[in-house]
């Protein structure tokens, strides 16, 4: 709840107009897509639209279709976004191979978890422009989950693409990362350092531990 009640006194702060008579901020999300009876359907999760509700903006939809990228203009006036949680980012977009797992290893999370190993690049191409368009005229936005991972690489960041491989390899001793657990796939968390002197370590600094 923290994170979107930040987004949304940003979006106040920022239009110094926002008052009572004033219509409310409108907050951009890109839908996910999903196949439902043989169809392709687009859809957000409820919890982030009822979140920005809640605290008095309105959500506003982009849809994941090709072409819409070309017409964010369409969707003024915008006021903030949203980036949420989605399929992986192309590693060609931050300058890595396909892959650092093996193809019997991609099968045997494709059983437990098929998403994890998706690709949406026209998501990627979406959002990409989004955080362009942020960037360029002070829009405030979000990320969270896949969306601070687009952020990250459009300002010219990488990735890891599998955590407990990958940084494994740069821990020492018996450290180890174990990023999702598949028995306990919503509650499952793992610890995280904050950098020093950002806004993340002074907004959270009374729960960094």
């Amino acid at each position: 709840m923290a994170p979107i009640f930040i987004l949304i006194f940003f979006i106040q702060f920022h239009i110094i107009e926002f008052m009572a008579d004033v219509p409310p901020p409108r907050v951009l999300i890109v839908s996910r897509r999903t196949i439902r009876k043989n169809k392709f359907v687009d859809f957000v999760g409820e919890y982030h639209l009822d979140l920005i509700v809640q605290f008095g903006a309105v959500p506003v939809i982009v849809p994941r279709v090709s072409g819409v990228d070309n017409l964010l203009e369409s969707f003024e006036p915008i006021h903030g976004v949203l980036l949420c949680e989605g399929e992986d980012i192309d590693p060609s977009l931050y300058g890595a191979e396909a892959s650092t797992l093996s193809s019997q290893e991609l099968e045997e999370i494709k059983k437990m978890h098929a998403g994890d190993t998706a690709i949406d690049k026209e998501k990627d191409s979406i959002e990409l422009k989004l955080i362009k368009l942020c960037l360029e005229r002070n829009i405030p936005y979000l990320g969270i989950c896949r969306g601070s991972h687009i952020l990250n690489v459009a300002c010219g960041g990488t990735l890891y693409q599998d955590i407990g491989k990958e940084l494994s390899q740069k821990l020492h001793g018996d450290q180890s990362v174990t990023h999702i657990n598949y028995d306990d796939y919503d509650g499952h968390r793992h610890s995280i350092k904050l950098v020093e002197r950002t806004p993340l370590q002074h907004w959270f600094k009374d729960s960094d531990e």
